[in-house]
């Protein structure tokens, strides 16, 4: 990931994240950012968690109306234009309850309705059809009944509860480089000889090189797009180790890989210019050797 397309990096891609369809990435999130444009009358599908084409041209065009960086991103500066519904994320306030709203309404609403509750329409706002909802869905799960969403009903939905996103309870993995690749590659479902390839060409499987612009690693991630992956794919923070660097590098190409229709080429390109200039531009002179590079490695990691 190269310092000249930092900005590209971010951009929300076309074929996209989140679940739902065949080839998606699930993502918690999402109902929050659907429900906050709709309310601004930019976006028109469904509230399905799913962040698709409609999902992706909704944010740019809002971004564009708003005076906001046409990146395709729902980062603070955007969902604080978004206004009560864009803030704050599912999982920030420790405790939602009736009268309240925002964001992590919406995605609790939108939960509730996945696990054949009905809250009403999911629209950001905790009414009292939202808390007969949730008093439901607590008698089921044999929760405390009491129509408030705190630390321990919060749980229950998979996502931890505290101030923004947090680091993920895990010890380091004690994985060499190259274990950290194959296991991985093998979780996200990617050629491990791809990953390797272009771990190797990035980094030479060093885990502490970094760039003049922050990209650090064994994967080369930016901050930024570290920050990405922590958000809008994994859903929590991943520690700055060797084998976290690794997750997020291998979340990310694994992103692209679907975005580009699995083609190789095309995703070790967004990864090393950025997705969005690959759609705008094609590929840069220097993008061709660095993707005709790491295939060619690709081609002897398979020996």
């Amino acid at each position: 990931m190269r310092p000249r397309t930092l900005a590209a990096l971010l951009a929300v891609p076309a074929a996209l994240l989140f679940a739902g369809s065949a080839h998606a990435v699930t993502n918690p999130q999402i109902p929050g950012l659907q429900v906050a444009l709709k309310g601004k009358g930019f976006y028109e599908g469904e509230i399905d968690g799913v962040a698709g084409p409609l999902t992706a041209k909704a944010v740019r065009r809002f971004q564009r109306e708003a005076g906001l960086i046409v990146d395709g991103v729902a980062g603070p500066q955007t969902r604080k234009a978004l206004g009560r519904l864009g803030r704050p994320l599912f999982g920030k306030r420790l405790v939602i309850s009736r009268g309240m709203v925002g964001w992590d309404v919406s995605v609790l609403e939108f939960f509730l309705v996945q696990r054949g509750r009905d809250p009403g329409k999911v629209d950001g706002r905790f009414t009292h059809r939202t808390e007969r909802a949730l008093r439901a869905y607590q008698k089921r799960k044999r929760l405390a009944v009491d129509g408030v969403a705190g630390p321990q009903t919060l749980r229950t939905f998979g996502v931890r509860t505290g101030k923004g996103l947090r680091p993920a309870r895990l010890a380091s993995s004690g994985r060499s480089v190259k274990e950290s690749l194959s296991h991985w590659a093998g979780h996200y479902g990617i050629s491990p000889s791809l990953v390797r390839a272009l771990a190797w060409m990035d980094s030479g499987f060093q885990a502490n090189v970094t760039s003049p612009a922050g990209a650090w690693g064994v994967m080369r991630v930016t901050p930024e797009t570290w920050r990405y992956v922590e958000l809008f794919l994994i859903g929590h923070r991943v520690r700055r180790t060797p084998d976290g660097n690794v997750r997020v590098g291998v979340a990310y190409l694994h992103q692209l890989l679907h975005e580009f229709r699995f083609d190789p080429r095309l995703a070790l390109a967004a990864y090393y210019q950025g997705s969005w200039a690959v759609r705008k531009h094609g590929l840069y002179g220097e993008t061709k050797r660095f993707v005709r590079d790491v295939l060619a490695l690709q081609r002897r990691f398979s020996v």
